[in-house]
C-alpha cells in the first residue's frame, strides 16, 4: 500500500493588535490615512518587541497591515526579531465607509449600533464592508501566511475587529459574539494552525511571558 503523504507541519501566529493613536478609544479611525501612533502607542510598540524577542529564532516573517499605525507597530518588531515588515492587505481594517471618522459617541446615539453590537454577520457600512466580508478576508490571508510557513512562527500587525474575527473562526463561534472578545493595543494574540483544525493559546496577552508558546 503507498504511504499516506504526510500533513503539513503546523503554523503559530501571533496576531498584534497596533498600538494606541491619538484617537483610540474616542473615533472610528477605520482606513483613514495619516493616523499615526501617539507616543503611548510607540512605548506599547517598543514592549511588544521586547516581548517577542525571545522567540526571534522561531519566527519566519513579519506582516503588517498597510496602515501608518500598523507599520508604526511592526517596525519595532520587525528590528527586534531581524525580520524585514512585509505588507500584507488582508491584515487590514475593517472598511467602515461612510462612518469613518466619525466619534464613537455619536455612533452609540445610532439605531444601527444595536445590530453591529448584537447582530454583526448582518450589518453593512454605509457604502463600506459588511462584518463577514471582513472575517472571510482576514481568515484568507491567514491561511495564505500559514501555508507559505509551515511549521514555523509568523507575527502578524493588524487591528481590533479583523483580530476578533479570527478568534471568532479559531474557535468555532459565531459572528454574532465576536463582540465578546476583547483585544487591547500591542496585545498578543496566538493561534496555532494545525493540519487537523486552529487552536486558539492565548488572546488579549498584554505582558505575559510567551516563551511557553512552544508548538512550532
Amino acid at each position: 500500500m503507498a504511504r499516506r503523504p504526510k500533513p503539513p507541519a503546523g503554523t503559530l501566529v501571533l496576531l498584534v493588535r497596533h498600538g494606541t493613536t491619538p484617537t483610540t478609544g474616542s473615533t472610528l479611525p477605520g482606513r483613514a490615512k495619516g493616523l499615526h501612533l501617539a507616543d503611548t502607542g510607540r512605548a506599547q510598540a517598543e514592549a511588544v518587541a521586547a516581548r517577542l524577542a525571545p522567540l526571534a529564532e522561531r519566527v519566519d516573517a513579519v506582516y503588517a497591515s498597510p496602515l501608518e499605525r500598523t507599520r508604526e507597530t511592526a517596525a519595532p518588531i520587525g528590528r527586534s526579531l531581524g525580520h524585514k515588515v512585509t505588507i500584507e492587505r488582508g491584515l487590514l481594517e475593517c472598511d467602515f465607509g461612510d462612518w469613518t471618522g466619525a466619534k464613537l459617541s455619536d455612533l452609540r446615539k445610532l439605531s444601527e449600533w444595536t445590530t453591529v453590537q448584537r447582530y454583526p454577520s448582518g450589518f453593512r457600512f454605509p457604502a463600506g464592508e459588511s462584518f463577514t466580508e471582513m472575517q472571510t478576508r482576514i481568515t484568507s490571508a491567514l491561511a495564505r501566511l500559514v501555508a507559505a510557513h509551515p511549521g514555523r512562527t509568523i507575527v502578524a500587525v493588524s487591528h481590533a475587529d479583523p483580530i476578533k474575527a479570527a478568534v471568532a473562526d479559531a474557535m468555532g463561534t459565531h459572528l454574532d459574539l465576536f463582540q465578546r472578545i476583547v483585544v487591547s493595543p500591542c496585545s498578543v494574540t496566538a493561534i496555532w494552525y494545525g493540519h487537523d483544525g486552529p487552536a486558539v493559546l492565548c488572546v488579549n496577552s498584554i505582558g505575559d511571558d510567551l516563551s511557553g508558546l512552544g508548538l512550532s
